[in-house]
């Protein structure tokens, strides 16, 4: 009983202690914000008064106001999203297409895993790339961005253990109804690969938005930027006025309060989108991690 009394206890200061560093690190994520949204919503006055603004006195939307009339921004936010959306789809089609295929009993199968494991452990590095990228036709043109990354050989390799997991005996069913490999993955392998999809699909969608070294590399004209590279512009160069010059607000707000806005628009898209497919992220990457 005084061994139970004693774990119990344990348990108890454990659960206390680690909920305690767990909320601290959530304050220490999550002050970022909360300063971005202040700032970005307060007056240049109380800005500058200041030295920790933890929320606006004097609520404004000019910073706003002046980032979403520039045709730059919205245009780079579009793209963002056009590279986003179309490259999520062109990564789960050829990474699930790909890994079915390994999944099933090929000629040559070990040898091709052999190359996607290379590709994973080396990489051919970013002159290579851009030599393949400019001889394929691909310079300042959208998919650079979407091409070259169509397959992550780690998203690849656990996506085929998690089709090696589908027991047989589904897949035997389909061919004996008369079904052939096509619609047996489109009919029973996909709609089983739900959570896998789902947890894939936010992998290549945050890194997508995330994503600003390849659009300096490969993308010239600045109306294909997207919105990282603008914001590289506005928050690392300081080119606020120079890269949102064509905004038709008379007195625009000042640089600070103009970067944390830029800041907060360009992250609350895909925050938005995480909470939907945040439910699937742990099942899907775990039922495919361990079967096999």
């Amino acid at each position: 009983m005084n061994a139970l009394k004693h774990k119990s206890m344990f348990d108890r200061l454990f659960d206390t202690v680690n909920l305690t560093i767990l909320v601290l690190i959530s304050c220490v994520m999550i002050f970022p914000f909360v300063y971005l949204f202040s700032v970005s919503f307060s007056s240049y006055e109380d800005f500058l008064g200041s030295k920790l603004l933890l929320w606006p006195s004097n609520w404004t939307t000019d910073a706003y106001e002046y980032i979403l009339q520039s045709k730059a921004f919205r245009q780079s936010l579009l793209n963002t999203v056009f590279v986003t959306i179309v490259g999520t789809v062109v990564n789960l089609f050829f990474t699930a297409t790909m890994a079915y295929a390994l999944s099933r009993p090929i000629i040559g199968q070990r040898g091709l895993m052999m190359m996607v494991v290379f590709t994973l452990l080396f990489s051919a590095g970013m002159i290579p790339t851009y030599l393949v990228v400019k001889a394929t036709g691909l310079l300042d043109s959208m998919w650079s961005l979407i091409l070259p990354v169509a397959i992550t050989p780690f998203n690849l390799i656990v996506m085929r253990q998690f089709f090696l997991g589908i027991p047989d005996d589904l897949k035997e069913a389909g061919v004996i109804d008369g079904a052939n490999d096509l619609q047996v993955f489109s009919r029973i392998i996909l709609p089983l690969s739900k959570p896998s999809l789902a947890a894939f699909s936010l992998f290549y969608a945050v890194t997508h938005w995330n994503n600003y070294f390849a659009p300096i590399l490969y993308i010239n004209n600045s109306d294909k930027w997207t919105i990282q590279v603008i914001l590289r512009q506005i928050v690392v160069m300081g080119e606020t006025t120079a890269t949102l010059a064509d905004s038709f607000v008379e007195n625009p707000p000042p640089p600070e309060t103009i970067q944390m806005a830029a800041i907060l628009l360009a992250t609350l898209p895909i925050l938005v989108v995480y909470p939907f497919l945040q439910k699937h992220f742990a099942k899907g990457v775990m039922l495919g991690a361990v079967k096999g």
